[in-house]
């Protein structure tokens, strides 16, 4: 299995020795999210991880990424048709490549010119990326995280990687699920204030010859709240319901009908 750029995805996704078939399946997934589709596989711990029961399940609608998959011998194979190689680990101590952040690394790659075809390479869930194949990588890139704690599962690197190369490569635009909201035009809202006026009234609680400020400030209320049309709709049948109600037996003069403003 030696000749295997896809031409049609600038990224490819190396795992190298994963050893849990479900690591495999979820990277598949977290791939497939970000819109990208190249994995490689190297020396995988069972010959037939693409296709295990657990791999499949994790990928989770994203079984035409482990179809597509190639699995190789050596990191040289999985590294063809790549022009820049990115190892997720430590720089190791003796001397290795530069170490970059995601953000950071990413935008600058993305404004290169040409473009690279990007190769992410990952190593082992128990011993993760070794000096030898990370010396073979044109950088290592590792993830803020906590100081006392830094300990990622294979799959989640990949999302977050994945997501952060997504983004400066453009990213994907968000599309709402929901209409935009019809907000009411003043005569709506005009409407709603004279037929509040008038269940208010009927209740008791406003004095029509001493209104003072209580339908201006209703006004202004349902200004700042930027009521929408099915929203008139709702306020209008209370008012409504407050009218066809029998009136209450307490004065106009009684604390709740009470404006002091």
């Amino acid at each position: 299995m030696n000749s295997i750029p896809d031409r049609s995805d600038p990224t490819r996704f190396i795992l190298i020795g994963t050893s849990h078939p479900g690591n495999v399946g979820a990277t598949a997934r977290a791939m497939k999210v970000m819109g990208f589709s190249d994995l490689v596989l190297v020396r995988p711990r069972f010959a037939d991880v693409l296709i295990q029961e657990e791999t499949v399940a994790l990928a989770s609608g994203a079984a035409d990424i482990l179809v597509r998959a190639k699995v190789v011998d050596t990191l040289a194979q999985a590294l063809d048709g790549v022009t820049f190689a990115i190892g997720t680990a430590m720089t190791p101590r003796d001397f290795g490549p530069p170490t970059l952040t995601p953000r950071e690394g990413f935008a600058a790659l993305a404004a290169n010119t040409p473009a690279h075809r990007l190769g992410l390479v990952f190593g082992s869930e128990r011993h993760g990326l070794s000096n030898e194949d990370a010396y073979r990588c044109h950088a290592v890139m590792s993830i803020p995280t906590n100081p006392h704690y830094g300990s990622l599962n294979l799959a989640q690197a990949v999302q977050l990687l994945s997501y952060e190369w997504r983004q400066a490569l453009g990213g994907f635009g968000v599309s709402a699920r929901t209409p935009d909201p019809e907000l009411a035009d003043g005569a709506a809202v005009q409407g709603l204030l004279s037929h509040w006026e008038k269940a208010l009234v009927h209740l008791g609680f406003l004095d029509p010859a001493a209104p003072k400020k209580l339908m201006p400030r209703l006004n202004q209320l349902f200004n700042r709240a930027q009521v929408r049309q099915e929203e008139i709709h709702i306020l209008r049948g209370v008012a409504k319901a407050m009218l066809d109600s029998t009136p209450p037996t307490h004065s106009l003069n009684s604390p709740a009908s009470s404006d002091k403003s």
